[in-house]
């Protein structure tokens, strides 16, 4: 027998960074900016409501697809935000949080030796689920261009398309850089789906979190001509209602990409969170000025954060989005962000997240990190002046 019993493909993941940084955080009591997950909860309206399905009896298994009152409130989000009309009883379907719609699609329509582009830096479970199905990446780098917004080359974007090419996995608005796609690559994106005739996976679970300062508003794919069709759109209730422990996320797309999905995700989770999805439908009911008002107050902790990164010496490069800003360490004398990163909390009590963990072609980004402004305005001016010091 092999000393190793794990599969071969998935030996490369280990524990991942944000487990590692958030432990490091515990133990030397370090402000930590690292894990993208809020401090506060989410809307009233929304808590009362899962209390109230807690204690009413919802606490068996909903439906696969999701209940119907959230597949409902799903759909008309869409439509009202974006244009998109979905029917809730066909393609839409709810899942254990973005994490797994992105793996079920990947598993559904992916066969071993199929070939997934994406975009470099990735979050970390794209390449997990890659490898799980037995699919090969392709990566496309993100760089920072001469206004610093992190580009990519449009020839390696054409290049990276072949024969083998099964779907493209586009993060926008883009963990972990900020960047939001713009109309120019969108389209580029689009005709090269079109013209190879490949689905487009589309994670846009910030799709509420652009600031008005981003260099364009953000588009889904899905909108765009000929994409309809061929793209499955994945969002989640984390982000947008700070409720990222209840993994209530969603796929929608026509009916046959949706059904795939549930196809798989009936032998991953079957269903999660039914006291919940009652609770994420009131919030996407919510009215317009609870997005508007989230999307402030995360700008406002961002100009903080930014603030203060550039006071102590980093290099800031612009988030457009997320929850997340990109510092350059190189100002400071550091070359390597792992290093860098992990001999943080010791010199300033602070907890960031290399980056060049998230590429393949790690040089690229390798004196690069990753802070979290999703804080409550007090820890990010603690971090600050723990910063300063």
């Amino acid at each position: 027998m092999t000393s190793d019993p794990l599969v071969a493909r998935m030996r490369p993941f280990g524990t991942t960074i944000f487990t590692e940084m958030s432990a490091l955080a515990a133990r030397t009591g370090a402000v930590n900016l690292g894990q993208g997950f809020p401090d506060t909860d989410g809307p009233e309206e929304m808590l009362a409501a899962a209390a109230e399905a807690l204690a009413g009896g919802a606490n068996q298994y909903p439906p696969l697809a999701g209940i119907p009152v959230l597949r409902s409130a799903i759909a008309a989000h869409e439509q009202r935000f974006w244009g998109l009309t979905r029917d809730p009883d066909g393609e839409v379907a709810v899942t254990a949080g973005a994490t797994e719609a992105v793996a079920a699609a990947i598993l559904a329509l992916c066969e071993p030796g199929d070939e997934v582009v994406c975009f470099e830096p990735y979050y970390d479970s794209y390449a997990a689920s890659i490898a799980l199905a037995g699919a090969v990446r392709r990566p496309v780098t993100l760089r920072p261009g001469p206004a610093r917004r992190f580009e990519f080359d449009p020839d390696e974007l054409r290049k990276a398309f072949g024969p083998r090419t099964r779907l493209v996995l586009l993060n926008s608005p883009h963990n972990p850089t900020g960047k939001v796609f713009i109309p120019a690559e969108l389209k580029l994106i689009a005709d090269l789906c079109r013209e190879h005739d490949v689905f487009a996976v589309t994670d846009e679970v910030y799709e509420h979190l652009v600031f008005p300062d981003a260099a364009a508003p953000h588009v889904p794919l899905a909108t765009l001509p000929g994409m309809l069709e061929r793209t499955l759109r994945i969002s989640s209730a984390g982000k947008t209602f700070s409720c990222t422990g209840w993994k209530i996320g969603w796929a929608t797309g026509p009916a046959r990409l949706v059904s795939a999905i549930l196809r798989v995700k009936q032998f991953l989770t079957f269903v999660n969170g039914a006291p919940l999805q009652p609770a994420v439908a009131v919030a996407l009911n919510l009215p317009d000025s609870y997005f508007t008002g989230f999307t402030a107050g995360l700008r406002d902790r961002r100009d903080r954060l930014v603030d203060g990164l550039t006071d102590a010496g980093l290099a800031v490069l612009p988030s457009e989005g997320t929850y997340f800003v990109t510092a350059d360490i190189r100002p400071l004398g550091g070359e390597d962000g792992i290093e860098f990163c992990r001999a943080l909390p010791g010199r300033s009590g602070v907890v960031a997240v290399p980056t060049q963990v998230f590429y393949d072609h790690q040089e690229a980004g390798r004196h690069l990190i990753r802070f979290a402004f999703c804080k409550r305005p007090e820890v990010i001016d603690e971090a600050v002046r723990r910063l300063k010091g």
